[in-house]
């Protein structure tokens, strides 16, 4: 619940600001996050773009696409201190978002690799909506 409260809470800062940001809140029936060591309150990050997000995404995941001209903006208003777990369609992107977050100041984050990479680390299903 505390992720889905973290997730809207972000979605609404980010749309406040004027900022396009894509969100899904996860399924009851989604298992838990036990094969990657997450917090309860870590939040799920999708750098691709849009397009691709809705081709198939991990439930509850934020997107934010790391090609458009907004990424700095987008994540400069996220918490700093929150804990992040970051993927994309082969870890490439999410590997370069990690490193501008971290150059920002950002201060726990996690790779996950590719969409399905992620769906097997996080045991979060992969959803199309």
């Amino acid at each position: 619940m505390k992720r889905i409260i973290t997730a809207l809470a972000i979605t609404a800062t980010l749309a406040a600001s004027g900022l396009a940001l894509s969100a899904c809140a996860p399924g009851a029936a989604n298992p838990p996050m036990a094969a990657v060591d997450f917090t309860a309150d870590t939040i799920v990050i999708d750098v691709r773009t849009p397009e691709e997000f809705d081709s198939g995404h991990l439930a509850g995941a934020l997107n934010i696409n790391w090609e458009s001209a907004e990424f700095m903006q987008a994540v400069d208003v996220l918490d700093k201190s929150a804990n992040y777990a970051i993927y994309c369609r082969s870890g490439n992107r999410s590997a370069q978002a990690i490193d501008m977050m971290a150059s920002m100041g950002f201060t726990n984050l996690t790779n996950l690799g590719s969409v399905d990479e992620a769906a097997k680390a996080t045991g979060i299903a992969i959803v199309n909506d």
